[in-house]
């Protein structure tokens, strides 16, 4: 069933317009106690959405529409891998979707019991697997693991692409005052050579370590770069019958694996159960907990997991993950927003913006509803963001003054790992304020009186004060960590995971497949036999085949 069939989405869409007329200013003049109303203590993360387009009437009309769609039955096919008749969350690719599992506490994966858990068979792999990356990284924080010259290992380059590369990549940045000194993790993503060049020419082969994360290991990138990492380690005096202590991998395809050169008790599993973008709690964190160590990660497990409780559990009103969906789907679906900004107050957050932009576009980033059924409603938003207070310098005018309405979600600590003078007051202050300036506004007869004060003439005053004008009303939420540690970062991480998962069910989608990325995988490898072999005839439209000849000119002359 898509949302515009569900009976309360009419009733939505007059509610839009009657909050249009209402400016959130007025919302908080009216209400002392919005911010109380509107506010709680979620999991390792408080939670803010009062400065939103909304009242009591909107929420119980949002309310409805999740329970018209759903929700809580999707919640626990989300949970136990299929629903009660059997069917999978994943049915395009006719697969389960349990990523939840991969951080549930050991004690539960050694015996299932409650409801919302997979069956045991899926428990004891995860089991396993979690166990063996534990040995791994406790060799490896011991100096036991050795490379081929017998000098212990101290790097890890990890090969992937996707969700085999941003969610680690934020999370080990996220966490890096955690890191065990002495040890280095770097990533390889791009199949531009560039890539590959800025992080070999800063490694010793000796002392690295190349795990290739691919489930099929066979993504063109990811191939591409595992094979320059392999030529890397050949020419800097690793022998062929020693590659096997430089590369590991994250695989299902274990036969490529081995033929490439890796020892199979060096590959670590992945199921097709595990979509990329939701894979860092599997052995795709490996560099996590190579740098973190074993209690950390754990404690970035516990910090999720905590989040899926809550999300499990929590009523309505004071489900962060659900509400943060809803409200995505309130401004997306009835206002017409086309993007989301996120913007972390925190430099270890930087490359959330990231993770988050594949997470929401690819999950959600669909025209045909679950049953094939075509679309004639937008889906997911376009992702944006940036640091602050980086980000003021740059495209916060648009958020302030711009003709598009942009819903921001605001994320900061309240502590910070490097105290220094007031810095850490001044970030926070300027995040606050953000919000404050998006959510009241200042009106042109404001900014006169403003510049009349500062001995502006009056008909300089008015033609300032139309520039000067911020309208507001400019939705925002406000999440407040203590500061980037494992267990509040892996609550923050699956939060947006549920918010996803939560918007996809409203609006009638298959969150968990991707069959738009294939198809330019396909056209891709056409493309290529072209660029490598002159004179190879395809059939293609008239201006790839004129870029292919421009390639091949630059080339000849």
């Amino acid at each position: 069933m898509t949302l515009d069939v569900l009976p309360s989405f009419q009733a939505l869409m007059d509610r839009a317009k009657t909050c249009s007329e209402r400016h959130m200013r007025n919302l908080f003049v009216k209400d002392p106690k919005r911010f109380e109303k509107y506010s709680f203590q979620a999991p390792h993360v408080f939670f803010d959405y009062s400065k939103n387009r909304i009242t009591d009437e909107t929420l119980s009309l949002l309310e409805q529409l999740s329970r018209e769609a759903k929700l809580s039955e999707n919640i626990k096919t989300l949970f136990s891998g299929k629903g009660e008749q059997g069917e999978l969350l994943n049915n395009t690719e006719e697969r389960s979707v349990l990523h939840t599992a991969l951080r549930l506490p050991k004690r539960s994966l050694e015996k299932a019991s409650g409801p919302y858990l997979p069956d045991q068979a899926i428990l004891d792999e995860i089991l396993e697997c979690r166990l063996k990356m534990e040995s791994f990284v406790e060799q490896a924080h011991q100096g036991e693991i050795l490379g081929s010259t017998g000098k212990p290992i101290d790097t890890l380059v990890s090969v992937g692409i996707g969700g085999s590369f941003l969610g680690p990549q934020t999370v080990t940045e996220a966490l890096a005052p955690m890191s065990k000194k002495g040890l280095s993790c770097h990533y390889i993503a791009n199949v531009d050579s560039t890539d590959s060049f800025k992080v070999l020419s800063k490694v010793n082969p000796e002392t690295s370590i190349f795990l290739v994360q691919s489930k099929s290991f066979g993504t063109q990138e990811t191939l591409a770069n595992a094979k320059t990492a392999r030529k890397f380690l050949l020419e800097n005096g690793i022998s062929e019958a020693d590659l096997g202590d430089h590369l590991y991998a994250v695989s299902s395809n274990i036969k490529a694996a081995v033929d490439f050169g890796v020892k199979e008790e060096n590959i670590f599993p992945m199921w097709d159960w595990v979509g990329g973008r939701y894979s860092l709690w599997s052995a795709i964190g490996l560099p996590i907990a190579f740098m973190i160590g074993n209690e950390n990660f754990e404690a970035l497990l516990q910090g999720a997991h905590d989040m899926d409780q809550h999300f499990i559990s929590a009523p309505f009103e004071k489900n962060m993950p659900t509400l943060m969906g809803m409200m995505g789907v309130w401004y997306h679906s009835f206002f017409g927003a086309d993007s989301h900004a996120v913007l972390p107050y925190d430099e270890y957050l930087s490359y959330l913006p990231d993770h988050l932009q594949q997470l929401d576009m690819e999950s959600n980033g669909k025209h045909v509803s679950r049953d094939g059924e075509p679309l004639y409603y937008h889906t997911a938003p376009i992702i944006w963001g940036g640091t602050g207070t980086n980000g003021q310098h740059a495209f916060h005018q648009l958020l302030h003054q711009g003709t598009q309405l942009v819903p921001c979600d605001f994320i900061a600590t309240l502590d910070t790992h490097h105290p220094e003078g007031s810095h850490h007051k001044m970030l926070l202050a300027n995040c606050f304020s953000q919000t404050q300036a998006l959510m009241q506004g200042r009106s042109q007869e404001e900014a006169k009186q403003e510049l009349l004060q500062k001995g502006y003439d009056e008909e300089k005053a008015e033609f300032i004060s139309k520039h000067m004008e911020h309208k507001g009303n400019q939705p925002s939420n406000t999440l407040l960590i203590e500061k980037t540690l494992p267990q509040s970062v892996g609550a923050l991480i699956a939060a947006y995971e549920h918010k996803v998962f939560v918007q996809g069910v409203v609006w009638g989608l298959n969150s968990f497949d991707q069959w738009g990325v294939e198809l330019g995988k396909q056209l891709g490898n056409k493309v290529l036999k072209q660029l490598e072999e002159p004179g190879s005839r395809a059939d293609q439209d008239s201006s790839t085949l004129g870029l292919i000849a421009q390639y091949h000119k630059f080339h000849q002359e």
